[in-house]
């Protein structure tokens, strides 16, 4: 156990449930706590879990391609709920149609996402990254301590 929790799942009305149990699986292989919602979760369930677990990161997966409705807003929520810092990561097909990637993640990422992953990213390409944002916020948290 390396002691972080991260909280995974399908937002919106999206049932993949496949990449899900695979990020889940990984993530516990990597000493996570993982709070998997499994599938059709709402925004607030997401901010519920990790205010309630203390969670280091949230992971949301899309595969519908609703996925930029169903995120918009999440970060605004993740900080009403004090959730400031919380690294916030997305993937799958987030949007309708063959769309420039850049131009999805440029829009994720002005959503307040800190990472954006295109279709058919593995999990464990993101690890690096997952581990970076999570030692970053941990810093921010530690700074403003003392």
């Amino acid at each position: 156990m390396n002691g972080k929790t991260i909280v995974i799942g399908v937002i919106g009305a999206d049932v993949h449930a496949v990449g899900n149990k695979i990020i889940d699986l990984t993530l516990r292989k990597e000493g996570f706590d993982v709070v998997n919602l499994g599938v059709m979760v709402s925004q607030e369930e997401f901010i519920d879990a990790a205010v309630e677990t203390n969670a280091d990161a949230i992971i949301v997966s899309s595969l519908y391609g609703h996925g930029e409705i169903d995120c918009n807003g999440l970060r605004a929520k993740c900080e009403e709920a004090g959730l400031k810092d919380i690294p916030l990561l997305v993937g799958g097909n987030l949007v309708v149609g063959k769309q420039n990637f850049d131009e999805v993640e440029e829009r994720f990422l002005a959503m307040g996402f800190n990472r954006v992953y295109p279709p058919n990213t593995p999990i464990e390409k993101t690890l690096p990254d997952i581990y970076q944002l999570i030692e970053e916020s941990d810093a921010r948290k530690a700074a403003m301590k003392g």
